[in-house]
């Protein structure tokens, strides 16, 4: 069994989208969708993606998160263009076969073409030109008071959801970071989760995530006048 902690600092390692490896592991999981800036743990333990970690662990250490667009079990599954790239931070074997792993999001890609290889997992080549701002840090026009709005009507659908969240915690992160992780913890469904992931700035995510909350808002209003 081994434990291996790396370079916690992952959201600034890559100054530059060339910096970027230009092939990458994919690994398409149901019912799951990565931002930028946040962290997930993960549990493997299928072979295809045991040989997928140890064979980044030997290089850029790098995995493409993406979702399919049918859940189930198919080995092979048509996925979404748009994913997001994450930097393992933590490695760990069990005594049992798997590997824990920490994920930290680093910025969003689209893949170009599959490739053909030997190995059990999938490979692709994928750009990022078009998700420039998930590695600079411009500053943006909008700021927390704008997001009262949202703050707001998220904190009720999380409760009618009957999820109990401290949504104190994300105003100490900028706004990218608030947003990230109010989209990837929201219990959406996962085509609004997608929506949400390929809008390309901040503000566009702000406006979909509006857009979605308030639909949500409108039928909970509209069936309780109905009752």
């Amino acid at each position: 069994m081994s434990n291996c902690k790396l370079k916690k600092n992952y959201y600034n390692l890559y100054m530059k989208l060339d910096d970027l490896p230009k092939t990458i592991p994919i690994f398409p999981l149901s019912n799951f969708i990565m931002f930028p800036e946040t962290t997930v743990p993960l549990n493997i333990f299928e072979p295809r993606y045991l040989q997928m970690v140890n064979d980044s662990m030997k290089g850029h250490r790098m995995i493409g998160m993406i979702q399919p667009k049918k859940s189930g079990m198919l080995k092979k599954p048509d996925v979404y263009e748009i994913g997001c790239i994450g930097k393992i931070t933590s490695f760990n074997e069990t005594e049992d076969g798997r590997i824990l792993v920490i994920l930290n999001g680093i910025c969003r890609f689209k893949i170009i073409s599959e490739l053909k290889t030997d190995k059990l997992y999938r490979e692709c080549e994928v750009q990022y030109k078009n998700f420039s701002n998930n590695i600079s840090k411009n500053s943006n026009d909008i700021n927390f008071s704008d997001l009262n709005i949202i703050m707001e009507n998220m904190k009720k659908f999380f409760k009618k959801q009957g999820y109990i969240v401290n949504l104190k915690d994300l105003e100490k992160k900028d706004l990218g970071q608030t947003l990230n992780d109010l989209s990837m913890a929201s219990p959406f469904s996962l085509e609004e989760k997608q929506i949400l992931l390929e809008s390309l700035d901040i503000n566009s995510r702000k406006e979909k995530m509006e857009q979605i909350l308030n639909n949500y808002i409108q039928d909970e209003f509209e069936n309780t006048t109905l009752q």
